[in-house]
């Protein structure tokens, strides 16, 4: 019989203790023999050094132990939210996830970012409140944070004695010996008959409501919430047996086609590239010849690992329902499909975009195409980044969160590739949208052979639809596979709009067209259909939309008249202050242009006495004046004569 698997992720804000927890679960399932120190720089799962020396977490870490007869595979993710691209992957993989927050700090932003994902995905949550021994610990009040804030009501299985102490304690509230009155309360309120039993008197035996209740986890209905202290250990083995019994084994079918996903991609210094895979349906065995669906290309399996702290182990073949290393796969990218397709594969989602743009510069010239060559490469591990190479302009271009991922970038183009990198003062992204209904006119029949006719209507659309494309022509008009290839090159007219940024909240209309039965081919369409687009844009004008955060302040009432004044020359906005004892809790809008600094501004104004949380909020339309309009990066498709010849690769 094969040995059961859980696959669970590891989540939190910024340094609640994620990778302490990981690093004490390792020593439980015997992988190391003392637990890693994030603070002194020894923890397993935080391999690269710039985490080492921070004390930060900036990539997934995968690893694997056994407790309880059960192979628990485990996702230790970033905390910080420069690096939300990396847990927007990881999303797609658990069967469930420990949401740690601190028992000083409570519910954060990054939290409710992270738990508003975890409830859209239905993925089964077990909270863990971490530090109870920390000075200001306040279980009670983070508790009732929690049910304010993510709004739901947490099951409590256990209860802390001396807090705030070294000396902390917890009992447990759930077990066969002794079931809280509360707990039980609140699980045969699920149910109707186990409700009236329990009304008239008769009592349940401990198997039966543990479960109903992992019943009630499991469909996200009910989430449990432990406590403890990673730093000590404390609560860390009724945490592992937690997620044992209450998250999800790994649904299996080991003997259906392959169908996998790819990830995560690392390195290995003698099997070059590893592909973090978790496998939902069939199997890979090592010398397998896999197709990757998404790249279109079929690549020899050269070893399948199972990856432990320190070390790896090659297994062979791995199954449905279980995650591995796999080495031989040179050309997968994250996010790449293996095998088929299949509606069990979870779609991606997206907790915010990357808001900033920033040039890189080799600081030597003859590393300028080694740079090059490790952006890319970097891109193929995060697709956020969207690297840009700009070749006319010797240009190199990538996307980040904020200043701590390009600190970072800067340490790993170091330490990995051995390339001493500037980064330029990095430039908040903005997005185009039609400021009008018009039409766009693109025909495109010299110099032959080539025939491509269209016409487009372009709108705006509602704020955050992104892009919607329909077809009104027959394929009299125009042949189907001409406008497959119309609508596969939409997204491409749209990386540059006008004012040089990606245009969005668009609806585009092919409204007329017309192809030559000698002289049209697929290309033709794809090299007229930015032409058209662009087109219909100088028609239709557009207009700047701006990034905007969305904040909240906590800080004492003698700085309300300040903060107020920073927010309206911030061009921003606010509600009423919520006044408590002596403090001030303020929210509302800014654009991200304005109060890139503010944190930092704030908190040494204030003397600590201020404290701000921030998250994206969505686009909104900005004055071209208070915006950044860029030039056209390479040959604008309105350079006709010279865009055409560049499509057609007659220059370079």
């Amino acid at each position: 019989m094969r040995q059961p698997i859980r696959n669970i992720a590891i989540m939190a804000h910024a340094d609640a203790g994620k990778t302490t927890i990981t690093e004490q679960f390792l020593f439980l399932g015997g992988q190391v023999q003392r637990a890693g120190s994030v603070d002194q720089g020894t923890a397993q799962t935080d391999f690269l050094p710039v985490e080492r020396e921070r004390g930060i977490s900036v990539r997934s870490a995968h690893t694997s132990l056994e407790w309880n007869e059960t192979l628990v595979n485990l996702i230790d993710t970033p905390g910080h939210v420069d690096f939300s691209a990396d847990v927007e992957r990881i999303l797609r993989i658990p069967d469930g996830v420990v949401l740690v927050i601190s028992a000083v700090e409570g519910v954060q932003a990054h939290t409710e970012t992270l738990w508003a994902a975890l409830r859209e995905r239905h993925i089964p949550v077990i909270f863990f409140l971490n530090k109870l021994d920390r000075v200001g610990a306040d279980s009670e009040n983070v508790i009732h944070s929690i049910e304010r804030e993510l709004k739901i009501r947490p099951l409590c299985l256990q209860k802390v004695e001396e807090e705030g102490e070294n000396g902390v304690s917890i009992t447990g509230l759930w077990s066969a010996g002794y079931m809280a009155e509360k707990i039980i309360e609140q699980i045969v309120s699920t149910d109707e008959d186990l409700l009236n039993n329990y009304l008239e008197g008769a009592s349940h035996a401990f198997d039966v409501l543990d479960h109903r209740m992992t019943q009630l986890i499991q469909s996200c209905d009910v989430y449990p919430l432990l406590l403890g202290s990673a730093k000590l250990g404390l609560g860390i083995e009724e945490l592992l047996n937690a997620v044992i019994n209450y998250i999800p084994a790994s649904l299996t079918d080991a003997e259906s086609p392959l169908s996998a996903l790819v990830y995560g991609i690392g390195h290995d210094k003698l099997m070059g590239k590893i592909a973090h895979v978790r496998l939902y349906h069939g199997r890979i065995k090592n010398r397998d010849v896999i197709f990757n669906s998404t790249r279109q290309i079929a690549e020899k399996v050269t070893q399948v690992r199972r990856i432990f702290p320190g070390r790896h182990v090659d297994i062979g073949m791995v199954e449905a329902g279980d995650i591995a290393g796999i080495s031989g796969l040179s050309g997968a990218k994250v996010g790449d499909l293996l095998g088929f397709a299949h509606d069990d594969i979870p779609k991606e989602y997206k907790m915010r975009p990357p808001l900033l743009t920033v040039q890189i510069k080799a600081v030597q010239k003859k590393d300028y195409s080694a740079l090059a060559d490790a952006l890319m490469e970097l891109d193929s591990e995060d697709p956020s980044l969207d690297f840009e190479w700009l070749r006319e302009e010797a240009e190199m271009h990538v996307k980040i969160m904020g200043w701590i991922q390009m600190e970072v970038l800067e340490r790993i183009l170091s330490d990995r590739f051995g390339i001493a990198a500037r980064f330029e003062n990095p430039t908040v992204i903005y997005k185009e949208t039609p400021a009008k209904a018009g039409e766009g006119f693109v025909q495109y029949w010299m110099p032959k052979p080539c025939w491509a006719i269209m016409k487009f209507r372009i709108e705006p659309g509602e704020r955050g639809s992104g892009v919607v494309y329909q077809s009104f022509i027959s394929v009299n008009d125009v042949q189907q596979k001409y406008q497959n290839e119309v609508e596969r090159s939409i997204s491409g007219a749209l990386k540059q709009g006008i004012k040089g940024w990606e245009v969005t909240d668009i609806r585009i209309s092919l409204i007329e067209g017309e192809d030559h039965p000698m002289h049209s081919r697929a290309g033709d369409f794809a090299i007229a259909t930015p032409m058209g687009i662009m087109n219909g844009l100088v028609n239709t004008g557009t207009t700047l939309l701006e990034p905007m955060i969305r904040f909240q302040i906590n800080a004492t009432e003698d700085l309300l008249g300040a903060i107020s004044s920073d927010i309206t020359r911030m061009r921003g906005s606010f509600s009423s202050p919520a006044i408590d004892n002596s403090r001030f809790i303020l929210t509302g809008i800014v654009p991200l242009a304005t109060s890139l600094d503010y944190p930092v501004k704030l908190s040494s104004r204030s003397g600590g006495k201020a404290r701000v949380s921030m998250h994206f909020d969505g686009f909104r339309e900005c004055l071209d004046e208070l915006g950044v309009i860029r030039p056209f990066k390479g040959i604008s498709p309105l350079d006709t004569a010279k865009y055409i010849l560049k499509a057609r690769r007659a220059i370079q």
